[in-house]
């Protein structure tokens, strides 16, 4: 795997692999934390996956002790670099598909009628593609727990809102580019909403509190609004398939 490494502040660093969203460098990713959490390396805090890059946070003070140097940045990058070398063959890692129930109903779903009408598509279409495809996170981010997905259809790709809403229920799922995905809390935002799901996403008082990390892999199912009123309030009794 291709890869450069950035500064990133005085206790980060940053490897960039390219400028597309690609599994691949999701696998590259967890492999590059799976052997940090093994190896433990001199000051290494946490690694936070993106799209198509990691940022690996360390303790300066740690590595100045460590090792009795002022270069602690280029230090901790050297480390780094060694131990990319010796990355030996990258595997992803299998997990069970997470069932996330949706009401596509457009009392839940204020922008469905929009992004149908912007592909020239019929709500049952836009509904159809959204939710037949089985999507991987690639990375938590925006706010706690919000899980950005990819593999969304090209066709139903929509532009964000040019005015962000002040206030997205939580549970609501949404549309931005080719991105898809759902907001864990109420928060501003600019996604196109077309549905909502009665299931928590994040909960600050469980270990972990996110019901997604970085690498699931999740799929959307159709409900009811009577079924969407049955199933909220319910946290984590989701299913998989």
């Amino acid at each position: 795997m291709e890869y450069s490494i950035q500064p990133f502040h005085d206790h980060a660093i940053y490897i960039s692999y390219g400028e597309d969203i690609r599994e691949d460098y999701l696998h590259y990713s967890q492999t590059i934390i799976a052997e940090l959490d093994r190896n433990q390396p001199i000051g290494y805090v946490e690694a936070i996956p993106g799209y198509n890059n990691l940022t690996i946070f360390y303790d300066p003070i740690k590595i100045a002790e460590e090792y009795k140097t002022t270069q602690m940045q280029q230090t901790f990058i050297n480390t780094i670099e060694s131990m990319l070398k010796n990355i030996g063959e990258i595997k992803a890692t299998e997990r069970d598909v997470v069932a996330i129930p949706v009401c596509y109903d457009e009392e839940y779903g204020p922008d469905l009628t929009y992004v149908a009408k912007f592909h020239n598509l019929s709500i049952e279409k836009v509904i159809e593609l959204h939710s037949e495809t089985i999507y991987t996170v690639h990375m938590l981010g925006f706010a706690p727990g919000f899980p950005f997905l990819g593999g969304m259809d090209q066709r139903i790709a929509t532009p964000r809102k040019t005015t962000p809403a002040p206030a997205i229920p939580a549970g609501s799922v949404g549309i931005a580019g080719i991105q898809t995905g759902v907001y864990p809390i109420e928060t501003p935002g600019g996604w196109q909403i077309i549905g909502r799901t009665p299931l928590s996403l994040f909960q600050p008082h469980m270990h972990p509190p996110s019901l997604l990390i970085a690498g699931d892999k999740l799929k959307f199912y159709p409900i009811t609004k009577e079924e969407f009123m049955e199933l909220e309030g319910k946290k984590y009794d989701y299913i998989t398939q």
